[in-house]
């Protein structure tokens, strides 16, 4: 018996990725092929951050398996290092045995470091606590300069505003000699050999989709999740407390918005950063698009995965 290959399901915020991996695991199940999930939201990786990640309850979930959801408390901090050991490791258990893993989810730098052949540098506890009391010094903006020096293709890549990301390309940066070492080659190679799998929907339909989202979330009860959420340390982690709607509530529970404000800043947020996952998941050269609103969607995967899998198996 052949090791299963993974299935991975990716896609902007908002397509129905969830739903699509819960129906190609009963499918699959039903033709003899146990699978199981395993989650590539950064978000979705932490205890109690339920709503406003659009995480799956328990009694949602069809009885599936579903691995790394809930592994952080929202004083941690999330990093892609720390989460491709993690995930691989699921991977490698389950396809042992004989199990069929479907990562889904749409951070693209979690889901890259997990099916592209990539070791992240190591990491120097001393030099990266001084590269974070430049940037409480001086800002952000001199440590962007610094890198743009070093090396301008990898500061145009991280861009000016991601301060964490920032400081860990200069930390590399001084580690190894160059901050590219930090960051995915052009062209990668697959750790393991994968079906990818994307959900789109055009442009219109999924901005009227996700503007319709962050209001239910609200309406759900977002204020009174963050309110729990800060009681326990929401704002000491730096991933965590900057969430695309955990921010902007925070915010309106301290006063420092209106409801209004705090809906329609998440939505603007939440349309752009769709816009960056299409931008991402566009550069894998083997995806295979579909159309999120397909009444066929989940026989198009199916189809795609055995036509896919039949390739890789070929002698």
């Amino acid at each position: 018996m052949s090791t299963p290959a993974p299935i991975v399901v990716v896609g902007p915020t908002g397509t129905g990725k969830s739903e699509l991996s819960l129906d190609l695991v009963e499918r699959l199940a039903d033709a003899g092929r146990p699978a199981e999930i395993v989650n590539a939201d950064a978000m979705q990786l932490y205890r109690g951050m339920d709503i406003g990640t659009a995480k799956l309850a328990v009694d949602e979930r069809r009885g599936i398996p579903h691995h790394l959801l809930d592994v952080l408390d929202v004083t941690e901090d999330a990093t892609v290092a720390g989460y491709q050991p993690r995930a691989r490791h699921v991977i490698d258990a389950l396809c042992g045995d004989g199990i069929t893993p479907v990562l889904v989810g749409g951070s693209g730098l979690y889901v890259s470091s997990v099916i592209f052949a990539f070791q992240f540098p190591g990491t120097d506890p001393l030099v990266r606590a001084r590269l974070e009391g430049e940037l409480e010094a001086d800002g952000r903006g001199s440590l962007y300069r610094r890198l743009h020096e070093l090396d301008p293709a990898v500061a145009a890549r991280i861009g000016p505003h991601n301060a964490r990301r920032i400081v860990r390309a200069l930390e590399i940066a001084e580690l190894t000699g160059t901050p590219a070492a930090g960051m995915l080659p052009d062209e990668p190679e697959y750790w393991r050999p994968v079906t990818l799998i994307g959900l789109q929907l055009p442009r219109e339909e999924l901005t009227e989709r996700l503007d319709g989202r962050v209001q239910r979330m609200w309406d759900a009860g977002l204020l009174a999740e963050v309110r729990g959420l800060m009681e326990q340390g929401l704002k000491r982690s730096t991933t965590a407390g900057r969430a695309i709607g955990y921010a902007q509530a925070a915010a309106q529970l301290s006063g420092e918005c209106s409801e209004s404000e705090a809906i329609s800043d998440t939505q603007r947020l939440t349309r752009r950063y769709a816009r960056r996952q299409m931008s991402w998941f566009r550069r894998y050269r083997d995806l295979h698009w579909l159309d999120a609103a397909s009444a066929s969607l989940p026989d198009d995967a199916l189809e795609i995965i055995a036509r896919n899998e039949g390739q890789l198996h070929r002698p």
